[in-house]
């Protein structure tokens, strides 16, 4: 699925990438695709992203879960007793 993309380019870079379009006989949208994808090849990101680790870091804690229940039934505790004054 597509998804639109918005930012701010130099003009001259517009116009190098509709030159390139044109030379090719292809899209503007077919020429920026695949310079980035050139791109991430050059720099060889693309194999060492961790998407997991990106993504679902929230897992990765100091604490043990047991330490984390403990801590929030705590601070339930607290804000109950203010309430309960």
């Amino acid at each position: 699925m597509d998804k639109i993309l918005s930012a701010r380019v130099d003009e001259e870079i517009i116009q190098k990438i509709g030159l390139i379009a044109n030379e090719l006989k292809t899209t503007k949208k077919s020429v920026i695709e695949n310079a980035i994808k050139e791109y991430a090849d050059k720099i060889g990101k693309e194999g060492k992203i961790d998407v997991l680790e990106k993504t679902l870091g929230a897992w990765n804690r100091d604490e043990t879960a047991e330490e984390t229940i403990n801590s929030i039934k705590g601070a339930f505790k607290q804000s109950m007793a203010k309430h309960q004054r």
